[in-house]
């Protein structure tokens, strides 16, 4: 028998490799504009979702190493069975290791989340921190094994964030091409954790870029997609919850019900989130006071933690279980208010703490029983007009977590996507109008762009307030060998007067300035010591900042509405 030619089995195989390299060397040198953006966004969603499957199969294993049980979803049944020194020094160590990691690896020994990506998107052409971001994952993974009360979807979101940017570096992506890909990962990535790529895709829009640009919409539901598939792969096409829905005559009766369970959930919401800046400028106070070394902060948090769940285990991880008793009615009206007070408490402490993890699924389980709750007195005081409590639950879950992440839309998806159900989506539409109408009131928005606030980047006022960040006097100042430079004797004049920025300032700080004092131009100094003289650089016109701002807003607008 002939033996086969392997030149001829090689060949196209040696092409197709050959062809790889070429097409990968095209991509580093010209970017994507000279390939298939679309199969970058594929190659996007599937890394991202991967991140995701693993990131979660991770937390699985080292929980269930831990606490010693085959299903995480029973995890607090499981812990009250422990001895109480253990339910108190796992959190402890836990929260030791992710200090040391923080403290090792970022500049401020805080974690990043699903508001850094928020401001990447905005201010830093779609990319993250890596360093940080992977270390932030890697603390996030050991608070969420090690019994932290925070949610895994926002580590996910920056991780996938992480892996978006090490793409752009990789093809020199430009800052629109960044932002696509920051959303591609972010959709594939929330598409993973949740088997719902509908919702994906619109939380990257809605919650990270901003805005639904058509450009956008393509390779981020490719992504989204991309990130379902991995996921299901994986765990199966199953969803989260069941539920039997009520008659359509009791459904519909009890809408008015709902949009009063919105207001309720949105004030638990704003008392969630208030809490957490509160639980953080108290911690940094007692840290400044005390001595207390940054990297032991997140392990007093865990021994505060430790202390709880002794009492009451339920508040441990992400709180699966208790979650879905709420769901299906199968909590009394005292344990679903204590539970949602402790879980609120615990929540305060680990982020507070500076442990780590997301908001989104402690704010559905703190949801679910505060609808529950309500679900259990409406029903009471009304039963001839009710259906199941267990509804409120689900509505209440939406509204919670809407009010917190200031994502009506793809908020009420995930629930519908998790239940397949459409009077929930119903209800949930009707409870997170109101929930997140109010709570973006008392807040800046939501709880990301409050954080955000909070370090002095304005995304909440809109692009017309933030876009004055991206611009350094620096660059924009006219220096003293400019043609069109002011004069010297006038910027003296101004700058004894006290009217002169300094050329590491933006123009955030300068327009002000212009506004206040009135004038056409503003000195630009270098300063050194408080005793030295001001070295003068040269001057910013008010006329070349407002050139800026605009030619800042007309591509801003271009990307919206491409």
């Amino acid at each position: 028998m002939p033996k086969p030619d392997r030149s001829r089995l090689t060949g196209p195989f040696e092409q197709a490799i050959t062809a790889c390299r070429d097409g990968w060397r095209v991509l580093r040198r010209r970017g994507p504009g000279q390939t298939k953006f679309w199969f970058i966004a594929l190659l996007n969603g599937i890394v991202a979702g991967f991140a995701a499957v693993l990131f979660r199969r991770g937390i699985n294993g080292l929980q269930s190493l831990l606490y010693g049980t085959e299903d995480v979803r029973l995890l607090h049944s499981c812990a009250e069975s422990l001895p109480w020194y253990l339910i108190l020094l796992i959190p402890v160590f836990g929260g030791l290791m992710v200090g040391l990691i923080l403290h090792r690896f970022t500049d401020d020994g805080q974690d990043r989340s699903v508001a850094d990506a928020i401001e990447g998107a905005a201010l830093n052409e779609g990319r993250l921190e890596m360093r940080a971001g992977l270390a932030s994952a890697l603390a996030s993974f050991i608070t969420l094994s090690s019994g932290g009360s925070s949610g895994r979807e926002g580590p996910v979101v920056h991780l996938a964030g992480v892996i978006s940017t090490w793409i752009c570096k990789q093809i020199k992506a430009d800052g629109i091409t960044g932002r696509d890909l920051l959303g591609c990962a972010v959709a594939a990535a929330v598409s993973a954790s949740f088997n719902a790529p509908i919702a994906g895709a619109l939380f990257a829009l809605e919650v990270i870029l901003r805005h639904f640009a058509v450009h956008a919409f393509a390779p981020i539901t490719i992504a989204a997609v991309a990130g379902t598939v991995v996921s299901r792969l994986e765990f199966g096409d199953v969803r989260e919850f069941t539920f039997e829905a009520p008659s359509a005559l009791q459904f519909y009766v009890e809408l008015p019900a709902f949009l009063i369970l919105g207001l309720v959930c949105s004030l638990v919401a704003v008392i969630l989130m208030r809490g957490i800046f509160l639980a953080e400028n108290f911690a940094g106070r007692v840290q400044d006071r005390t001595g207390l070394p940054r990297w032991l902060r997140p392990a007093v948090a865990g021994a505060l933690l430790g202390a709880i769940a002794i009492f009451y285990p339920h508040i441990i991880g992400v709180g699966n279980e208790t979650t879905i008793l709420a769901l299906q009615g199968n909590l009394l009206l005292y344990e679903a208010i204590v539970f949602a007070v402790l879980k609120t408490v615990a929540v305060v402490i680990t982020i507070g703490g500076r442990m780590g993890g997301g908001v989104f699924s402690p704010s559905l389980m703190v949801g679910a029983l505060s609808g529950l709750s309500f679900g259990l007195v409406a029903t009471a005081i009304l039963p001839e007009f009710s259906g199941e409590s267990s509804l409120y639950a689900f509505a209440g879950m939406g509204a919670m977590a809407a009010a917190v992440l200031g994502a009506p839309i793809s908020t009420t998806l995930i629930v519908f996507e998790l239940t397949g159900n459409w009077q929930i989506g119903l209800a949930v539409m009707v409870s997170v109008s109101l929930s997140t109408a109010l709570a973006s009131k008392l807040v800046d928005r939501s709880f990301f762009l409050t954080q955000l606030e909070r370090r002095g980047v304005h995304l909440a006022a809109g692009p017309q307030a933030y876009l004055l960040a991206l611009h350094r006097v620096s660059s924009l100042m006219r220096q003293s060998d400019d043609p069109r430079a002011a004069d010297r004797d006038k910027c003296w004049e101004l700058i004894q007067g006290g009217i002169y920025v300094d050329e590491t300032a933006m123009l955030e700080t300068v327009m002000p300035v212009f506004d206040q004092a009135g004038v056409a131009l503003i000195p630009v100094v270098s300063l050194g010591r408080e005793t030295a003289t001001p070295d003068l650089r040269g001057a910013i016109f008010y006329v070349d900042a407002l050139k800026a701002y605009n030619r800042s807003l007309a591509d801003t607008a271009a990307e919206e509405h491409s």
